[in-house]
């Protein structure tokens, strides 16, 4: 079964962004005011490292908050979701932070949770240093296997992100036990409802579980008629009938834009080693460009001998 984890954790981390911090990483969470909210900077985070030499990744978040210090310094969070082993990690986690420091010139926090497989992998620092010469990055690192030793603490914890590592670690256990997801699925479902939660907060987490938890058709049939059982049980029919189909067509939609997201770093990249370092009015062409035009474009580029002939209109 083919797993997608990166758009869920974008979506949950937007959703839940102080939850994440409070649940990962309590000490910055508390100097957080979170009385003056929060901004989301994830376009201006891909401008920064759009050229960057990129690993495997799951997702990566960049927000705006203020300190709770009283001297009102804004401090930009750089979130790395990191999804397998990367040898050059810790490099770029240095390179984002300088790179968002020389753009901002604000306080910048990178910040890393490692979602591999790999337990003995978790780097947290970056150092050069020639002639006396010592530059770096350390990072705080959340390790998500460490906390299959403490699944009855995540089962009893009312933080959204209890739920999610457990349908992360789950869903990497189940890869290749069909049967066996669809039971830790089904379980981690009936838990949103015994947890207490609001309704808007079961809808959220049963999106992120249902997400990545895939399952074979057949399989998934089975489940969807045991939610709608266990509802009915329950007197709380959130996620069954038109709810559901439209978290079934949020999916969709996430799923076209990651294709249309793909062609135009397919067709940047093929730019790029035809024709060299792109003049800037080239991006925001790429950016507006349909699906449609993406592909035409990318049928032109070998016989197309300039980016004004390219970009024609005729």
């Amino acid at each position: 079964m083919a797993d997608e984890y990166d758009s869920p954790w974008k979506e949950i981390i937007e959703d839940y962004f102080s939850e994440f911090m409070a649940f990962f990483f309590p000490q910055p969470h508390a100097d957080i005011d979170w009385q003056r909210g929060y901004e989301s900077l994830d376009q201006e985070l891909q401008q920064v490292v759009r050229d960057a030499a990129l690993g495997r990744r799951l997702a990566d978040k960049l927000m705006r908050v203020w300190r709770r210090d009283g001297q009102r310094q804004m401090v930009l969070v750089h979130i790395e979701i990191q999804g397998q082993y990367d040898a050059d990690f810790a490099k770029r986690m240095y390179i984002y932070n300088y790179r968002l420091l020389d753009r901002y010139d604000e306080s910048v926090v990178s910040l890393a949770i490692l979602g591999d497989e790999r337990s003995s992998w978790c780097p947290n620092q970056y150092t050069q240093e020639l002639w006396g010469c010592r530059t770096g990055i350390t990072f705080p690192v959340i390790k998500l296997l460490d906390y299959q030793d403490t699944w009855p603490t995540l089962e009893a914890s009312v933080n959204p992100f209890a739920v999610v590592v457990m349908a992360h670690l789950r869903t990497q256990m189940t890869r290749r036990d069909a049967e066996g997801r669809l039971q830790w699925k089904l379980r981690l479902v009936r838990q949103l409802y015994e947890r207490g939660l609001a309704r808007q907060d079961i809808l959220d987490l049963f999106r992120f579980i249902d997400w990545v938890m895939t399952l074979p058709e057949a399989l998934e049939s089975r489940f969807r008629d045991d939610v709608v059982r266990f509802e009915a049980e329950m007197s709380m029919p959130y996620i069954t009938s038109i709810e559901r189909r439209g978290i079934e067509q949020g999916i969709e939609q996430g799923i076209e834009q990651g294709i249309e997201q793909g062609k135009r770093a397919v067709l940047r990249r093929l730019l790029t080693q035809r024709f060299g370092v792109l003049p800037s009015w080239v991006e925001p062409r790429l950016d507006a460009a349909q699906p449609e035009q993406l592909d035409a474009w990318t049928d032109r580029l070998i016989e197309s001998y300039d980016l004004d002939e390219l970009f024609s209109d005729e």
